[in-house]
């Protein structure tokens, strides 16, 4: 991956114009700021008080690695099933002395003692689980099951755009670059596509890459292509655009500080996806314009030592929990407008393997977090763990495709019309997650 980056950043240094690359030493900030296409071109300069109006906001965390869903969020009528499968990671749904259990969530369903944050915002009936939630396409390539669930295209390799990209140009709203931030090093594949859209890994060096640069140069084409249109005026217009960006967020830093709003950011594990979600309820407080924020958390492939109550996938899931459980006491009287939602690209196998983990699997649980969702519920249908009902044998069977839970979000809490242009070639009905 690395390598790859690094590749990539050098091709995309040669084909940056003379005058581009003066512009960008002058500026002295080490920034890349790549135009999106003619739409993010030619936009007048933006200013934030043309984006102040509050805008509902969707906060996607893709869980890289595929969780194990059945570790998360086990199903507690099949308790001794599971403890069969899986004699070295079960946790007990039975409350031995001094023991810790399962969770019980009151649902038939229970949850990892590490999600346990997780716990109130449930029984507040703002957190909703989705099980037996997957792709029906049969990969176990991550890399494969991944690129699918960004596009929204399972099985087909060919899509341009990431699905999230294609919600951001159905919404329609002009006038900020913060509508689409990935608080990642690199764009993800759900943000590629015609609008533009940001990666920040860290909003305090603010480095910025929009999509239609990368796509032009991963197809081959240097900047040249993007910028033969194009006049010096709206090159300089594009720069301004990024440098009032720039002065934005160096506003929003010092005025957190003295409002004291560190003293809350203190509740955020000092980890990656931590630090991701500290940073989109910045963005969200400074009413810049944001609409749809992505961040990651890695880790999630356990081949080998998974741990039943200790072990890596439950310091996986505490830092998941903690970190959403701290966002969300962020957001304060923000959370009307956000709704969180996790992905993973598979589940594991039901059974334990050899290593005393798990291999790659089929379907797996999501979480949906917002003051609107029908919560304390875990919804869709259980399959099953009995042999028979296993997918291929081994593995909990898919029973909601995964794009009809981003439908609902895109419907439902966005205000998406047009589903067909985000789910292309998909024909199936929104899942119902939202309170009526």
């Amino acid at each position: 991956m690395s390598h790859h980056h690094s590749h990539e950043s050098n091709s995309l240094q040669q084909a940056v114009t003379p005058t581009r690359r003066a512009f960008l030493k002058n500026g002295g900030i080490g920034l890349l700021t790549f135009a999106a296409g003619p739409t993010f071109l030619k936009r007048a300069a933006w200013s934030a008080s043309s984006s102040s109006s509050r805008r509902k906001v969707l906060v996607a965390i893709f869980q890289r690695g595929a969780m194990d869903g059945l570790a998360a969020v086990p199903p507690l009528e099949e308790s001794r099933r599971l403890a069969k499968l899986r004699p070295r990671l079960h946790v007990s749904a039975a409350r031995a002395a001094g023991e810790q259990s399962v969770l019980d969530l009151g649902v038939g369903y229970g949850m990892h003692p590490a999600f346990a944050e997780l716990l109130p915002l449930f029984e507040e009936k703002r957190l909703g689980i989705v099980h037996a939630v997957g792709s029906h396409d049969p990969t176990r390539s991550h890399f494969d099951a991944q690129d699918y669930m960004e596009t929204a295209t399972p099985g087909r390799k060919g899509t341009r755009s990431g699905w999230l990209n294609r919600v951001v140009g159905e919404l329609g709203h002009e006038g900020t670059p913060f509508r689409a931030v990935s608080l990642t090093s690199a764009l993800p594949r759900s943000f590629y596509g015609e609008h533009s859209a940001l990666a920040v890994a860290n909003l305090d060096d603010f480095r910025v890459r929009a999509s239609g640069a990368r796509q032009s140069v991963s197809a081959g084409n240097g900047f040249e292509s993007l910028y033969q249109q194009t006049t010096q005026d709206l090159l300089r217009s594009t720069g301004e655009e990024t440098f009032e960006a720039m002065d934005v967020l160096s506003k929003l830093g010092s005025a957190d500080s003295r409002r004291g709003r560190r003293s809350r950011a203190n509740s955020y594990p000092r980890s990656p996806l931590g630090n991701s979600l500290n940073q989109i309820a910045r963005l969200i407080k400074a009413d810049v314009g944001l609409e749809v924020a992505f961040a990651e958390s890695g880790g999630w492939d356990t081949h080998v030592r998974q741990g039943a109550l200790g072990g890596s996938f439950a310091n996986r899931g505490r830092d998941l929990a903690q970190s959403i459980a701290a966002f969300w006491d962020d957001l304060g009287d923000r959370q009307d407008d956000v709704v969180v939602m996790t992905m993973t690209e598979f589940g594991r196998t039901a059974a334990e393997n050899g290593s005393a983990g798990t291999d790659h699997g089929h379907a797996s649980c999501l979480f949906v977090l917002g003051n609107t969702i029908d919560g304390g519920k875990v919804h869709g249908r259980f399959p099953g763990l009995a042999e028979g009902d296993l997918y291929e044998g081994r593995d909990l069977a898919v029973t909601t495709d995964f794009r009809s839970v981003f439908a609902s979000v895109a419907r439902d809490h966005l205000g998406v019309s047009d589903l067909g242009q985000v789910f292309p070639g998909w024909k199936a009905k929104p899942m119902e997650l939202f309170r009526a």
